[in-house]
């Protein structure tokens, strides 16, 4: 507010020693500079609300509104500072998490969930969730994911599994593991009781060979030699 504005707030009986250079006057000048401040601060109040335009001081603010307070904790549990927020990829990848939060609630504790958390999280694409992780006798593990990541994720494993242990369901266990190109197929666990094929016979020129079966049957074996009835 300017002077004059907070001077047609005071009573007549003082507004009328609101002189230039009375004593009230200069009271009045002192006041609209310690409201300037706060002025400022309505004036663009929106943008504090707007994870991609709120002040950086802010910012952990909103990532706690979101429940995302766990990714600012370091190793003590201790949150980081207000000035510098303690999360490794930036605050840019961290405003980016803020603005998906409501996506990413919606699919919490999702193989999809988890992937977009990742890849908002770091920048990077290319993570893979595995759910049917083979053991040693070839059955799948029971309740436990295999989590690939890109190699260049690597200096942020700390903060990948704080994201993988916020988002997987209480009773999963997992790994991770990071590649340096695109993950292979995981083998199929096997499934007791299902038989194995065997594999195609490959002719010398490469080509899959298919036996025609005994003569008199065609290639859909002795039902296509039945005459019609």
């Amino acid at each position: 507010m300017k002077p004059a504005e907070i001077e047609r707030l005071l009573p007549w009986i003082f507004r009328r020693t609101a002189s230039p250079g009375s004593p009230l006057a200069a009271l009045l000048e002192v006041m609209a500079v310690l409201h300037a401040p706060v002025e400022d601060v309505l004036a663009g109040l929106d943008a504090y609300f707007d994870p991609r335009r709120t002040p950086a001081d802010f910012l952990p603010y909103l990532a706690r509104w979101v429940d995302l307070e766990a990714l600012l904790a370091g190793e003590t549990g201790a949150v980081g500072t207000a000035d510098v927020p303690d999360f490794p990829p930036g605050d840019g990848r961290l405003r980016e998490l803020v603005a998906a939060a409501a996506f990413l609630s919606r699919w919490r504790g999702t193989r999809k969930g988890l992937l977009r958390f990742l890849e908002v999280a770091t920048g990077e694409r290319g993570f893979d969730v595995v759910e049917r992780v083979p053991g040693a006798d070839g059955r799948p593990r029971p309740l436990h994911l295999l989590v690939r990541a890109p190699r260049p994720t690597e200096p942020y494993r700390d903060l990948l599994r704080r994201i993988v242990e916020y988002e997987k369901p209480a009773a999963c266990t997992y790994d991770l593991e990071f590649f340096d190109s695109a993950p292979p197929a995981p083998p199929e666990p096997a499934v007791p009781g299902t038989p194995v094929a065997p594999p195609a016979p490959v002719s010398p020129g490469g080509a899959v060979r298919r036996d025609a079966g005994p003569p008199g049957e065609g290639a859909g074996g002795p039902e296509s030699s039945r005459p019609p009835r």
